[in-house]
């Protein structure tokens, strides 16, 4: 098989999972813009998110978050999604969003409010059960303020016995993937800051704990391709929650202002084996003031444009220019692969599985907006806290 056609059949293999939440009312913590034919219910969202896979043939998948997509009967749920041409993926936990975690949830230095926490977490996993996802992915807005205002190592050590708690719940096929985050809200001490503390509870755990790289969660200027090409290494990279960090809230569509880190960051998955169902490929997007479903499907797109270049390096030169030193040589092939227009490629690749070359416009032509705007009058939109 030739390069060409061996990206090509990769590409057809891909998978993105969307967020529902992406699909609602979303922004800042300064203003959330309301659009007409938003979805009111999980259900609505579902119908929405099914679009996106239509036109773009690789998000078969929806991650859910709890309790904004809580529903009496998940079951159906799942029905639902099936019968859209989608399914549902990983639930994601909610222990930020009550007046009882203020202090933390599962870091609190109160028992009660730890018991409140995990025990969500738990009901999380029930959900799984009950719509066959495999993924419990948790992020914790936990930390302090201030010094002295908790035991650093104290909260550590609740934060692993939490996670113990959570981790011997799950069944066969489940996995943790615990996500980390520079700071937010908290930032005198974030109690799961970075990739090195998640690994750190992760190996502890065992195999069924990953971590999770969200591209928006570091520091400007960190090595965000180190990060992922060790923890691959390590065999304990789960998944991307995939966005642009320029913003309050890292909720901007992926690739969108540095195409060039999407694409070393995907060369990096590429090369140390993570392009497989073992890494789940993610979005995590809030889309305040752009249309949501275009957004979403611009996001879908420009993860294939970053993996289509980073399958096109040439892995014998490049390995060639770095045994002899050629240091120059060496960013050459990376540069020439990044350059490359591999827009007409994927075209072909979306030809060859039945759909429109240009996922943005067959969604335009479909009527599935104007549809929405007039069809979903009256009633709650969903949206944060919804």
């Amino acid at each position: 098989m030739t390069e060409l056609a061996a990206a090509k059949a990769a590409l057809k293999t891909q998978a993105v999972e969307t967020p529902s939440w992406a699909y609602g009312n979303s922004g800042t913590r300064f203003k959330v813009f309301a659009q007409q034919g938003v979805p009111r219910t999980p259900f609505e969202k579902l119908d929405d998110a099914a679009k996106v896979h239509e036109f773009t043939g690789v998000a078969p998948t929806v991650a859910l978050h709890i309790p904004w997509d809580k529903v009496d009967d998940y079951a159906a749920l799942a029905k639902h999604a099936e019968q859209r041409g989608v399914r549902l993926g990983a639930i994601n936990s909610n222990t930020f969003q009550d007046d009882d975690y203020k202090l933390g949830s599962i870091c609190h230095p109160e028992a009660s409010v730890r018991r409140k926490a995990v025990d969500h977490l738990l009901e999380c996993v029930d959900i799984m059960d009950a719509t066959g996802s495999t993924d419990l992915k948790l992020w914790f807005a936990d930390g302090t303020n201030y010094p002295g205002q908790d035991d650093i190592r104290g909260r550590q050590d609740r934060l692993a016995e939490g996670l113990a708690e959570v981790y011997e719940r799950l069944g066969d096929g489940q996995r943790m993937l615990l996500e980390y985050k520079f700071f937010e809200p908290a930032f005198y001490t974030t109690d799961v800051p970075d990739w090195g503390t998640a690994y750190a509870h992760c190996l502890k755990l065992g195999p069924k704990a990953q971590v999770v790289v969200d591209t928006g969660h570091h520091a400007p200027g960190t090595n965000i391709e180190f990060i992922v090409a060790t923890l691959l290494r390590e065999g304990k990279l789960g998944g991307f929650d995939f966005n642009s960090r320029f913003y309050a809230d890292d909720d901007l569509m992926v690739g969108a202002a540095d195409p060039f880190q999407l694409f070393r960051i995907m060369y990096e998955v590429v090369r140390g084996g993570g392009f497989s169902p073992e890494v789940a490929f993610m979005l995590d997007q809030c889309h305040n003031i752009e249309a949501k479903i275009p957004a979403i499907i611009r996001s879908v797109m420009n993860v294939q444009e970053a993996t289509a270049k980073a399958l096109l390096v040439d892995g014998d030169a490049l390995g060639a220019a770095q045994r002899a030193g050629d240091v120059l040589e060496a960013n050459a092939v990376v540069m020439d692969a990044y350059n490359t227009d591999v827009r007409p490629l994927l075209r072909e690749v979306r030809e060859e599985m039945g759909l429109d070359p240009e996922p943005l416009a067959a969604y335009r032509r479909s009527g599935w907006g104007e549809r929405i705007v007039a069809e979903r009058v009256g009633g709650q939109q969903a949206g944060w806290g919804a």
